[in-house]
This record gives C-alpha cells, structure tokens and sequence, in this order.
C-alpha cells in the first residue's frame, strides 16, 4: 500500500516520508479500511514534533488518528457483513503504530461508526478527535437538557461540534468567538446567541443568561478561568480540553465557594462507552441535517508534509484543489 510514515520527529517536511508498505491485515476484533480520506488534526503535529517530550513510542509511525473510507476485510469475530461499508473512524493512532495516512488502515471495531448516507468521507474525516472531544466536554459532567451551555471557541472545529451536539441535547448554546468572522459557523453550527470573547464577555453573557451558565467547553483554560468562574451558576461545571498555559493560575477558593467542578479531557483515554455514545450522537446530528465542516485544505499523498491541521490528506494520486482554510 501506499502511505506517509516518519522513523524520527520533527517538521513534516524533513521526516515525513511516502512510499510503498506491506498491506495490513486485520487480527481478531479488527477491520481494514480502504481508505478515502485522512484527517490531519493538531494533536497528530504534536506528536510528531514531540511537542510534549514523549518521544517515539515505536520505530516507525503512520500519522492521523482520524479518516473515513470502505471496509474490505474483517478479523476474526466480525461479522463479514460490515465489508463494504462506508465507515469513519477514530483513535486510529492512538496507542496504535499506524494510522490513517494510507490506503488501508487495521482498526478495532468499537473504534468503527458508518458513515450516514450521503455524507462525503471529507466530512467522515474531520468527525472523529474535535467531534468525540466536543461530546465528552459537553456531556461530562451530567444531562445538559435544558441547561445553559457556554462554548468558549465556538467557531473552532472541536467548538462547532460542541455547538451542535449541545443544542442537539436541548441545551440552550451562548458560544463565544474570537472574531466576527466566525460567528456564522456558530450560528450554523446551532448557537442560540453568539458573542465576542473580548473584555465585555462577563457583562454580556450576565445579560443572557441573569442566572448563571450551567457549563463551559473550554478551550482556552489558562486565558478564561477567572471569566469562567464568574459566569458559572453554584456547583457549574467546566469541561476543559485544552489550555493556553501549560501551568495556569487558579482561582482556587472562588472556585470552592461556588462548588465548581473542573474535568480535564484528553480525547484518547475517554472511556470506551462515551467514545461510543459520541459516534451515535454524531451520526444522529448530521441525519438530522447538520452540515458539518468547512474542510481546510485536500492534498494529495505526495504533498502531505505541506499540509495543515484540519486538512484532508487523499489516498487519490491526483492533486486536488485546495479550498478555504477552516478555522482551528
């Protein structure tokens, strides 16, 4: 098969590498995908660049965690009726040597969810780290029907997932946005109210919801903690997925005094069940007639090391044309 692999960490174009590999083979509980499209996410760079220390976890890597194509072998102890399916899948990389920046990729099945009709493997592509992450930080700490829900970064990808799948859960959904430029990929997301981050928030927000906000998907931890603790209700909650400062300051004892609860999420070691529950939910919303992503950029195998997060890399060998950037 063709695929991009890298033996040692740095920038994309002095170790990522595109060649010929022996084609996979599914062991017991596992399904190949022929792959259609591979989802470049930001935590797939990191680990390449070792941007936390980690290191090689093996000898030989093949990036993307994230992609979408057709099942065309199964392992043993599953059933052969998933050959032929349109799939999306997820965790591709995640523990795991090879991911999705190949023509085929070896998955377990629970990391395995079809692909809705009609929906194009682009999209299938982008759901997987930004749309699992949105549900755990929106559905973390408990039933959020009929709650007031602030997404903090709603016009990024794992913000506009969090949009949609609150307001499918019938939460009411404030998200905030760095620029008026994203505010309509939060309202077309499902956004009831959409306003700036800037440093009006905590007064507007206050306007909108005079009773406090239930819960925050925060992506900005270290940047928003102390608007954060302010805008939340007694015993509100927050679901933090990533920071702007590795060490941030807390405000410890307002945090206390409100009974806030703080859940940190990193996306490979959610449980199985909310990883699971998270594709259902997926699913269920584009059925319901969610658009999905603006996709970044679709690049060839050949031009992968010059490709961006949120990019679609092809297993198509023909250039394909490059549309607008989706925002991050």
């Amino acid at each position: 098969m063709r695929a991009a692999w890298y033996e040692k960490q740095g920038p994309a174009r002095d170790v990522l590498v595109v060649g010929e590999m022996p084609d996979p083979r599914p062991a017991a509980g596992e399904v190949r995908i022929r792959i259609a499209a591979s989802g470049i996410n930001p935590g797939d760079i990191k680990k390449r660049q070792d941007a936390f220390g980690y290191g090689m976890a093996y000898p030989r890597v093949i990036p993307h965690s994230d992609g979408a194509g057709q099942v065309d072998q199964v392992g043993e102890g599953v059933s052969s009726q998933w050959i032929g399916r349109s799939v999306w899948c997820y965790g591709a990389q995640s523990y795991r040597p090879f991911g999705t920046a190949a023509e085929f990729a070896v998955v377990p099945l629970d990391h395995v969810a079809p692909l809705p009709a009609g929906v194009a493997p682009d999209q299938g592509a982008c759901l997987g780290i930004p749309g699992i992450t949105a549900h755990r930080a929106v559905h973390v700490g408990g039933a959020v029907a009929g709650l007031t829900i602030l997404v903090q970064g709603a016009g990024g990808a794992v913000g506009i997932c969090a949009v949609q799948l609150a307001r499918h859960a019938g939460a009411r959904v404030i998200g905030t946005v760095r620029s008026s430029t994203e505010e309509p990929l939060a309202r077309t997301a499902g956004a009831h109210d959409v306003i700036l981050n800037d440093q009006t928030l905590v007064e507007r927000v206050k306007a909108l919801a005079p009773g406090g906000i239930d819960h925050i998907v925060e992506v900005a931890f270290g940047a928003n903690i102390d608007d954060d603790v302010e805008m939340l209700k007694m015993g509100g909650s927050i679901g933090a997925y990533a920071t702007d400062s590795a060490t941030p300051k807390i405000p410890f004892w307002q945090l206390v005094f409100k009974n806030i609860r703080v859940f940190c999420l990193g996306s490979d070691d959610f449980p199985t069940e909310a990883k699971v529950a998270a594709t259902r939910d997926l699913n269920d919303a584009l059925h319901a007639g969610w658009p999905g992503f603006e996709i970044g950029e679709r690049v060839p195998p050949e031009l992968v090391s010059s490709a961006s997060p949120r990019a679609k890399f092809k297993t198509s060998r023909t250039p394909l044309p490059k549309t607008r950037p989706e925002p991050r």
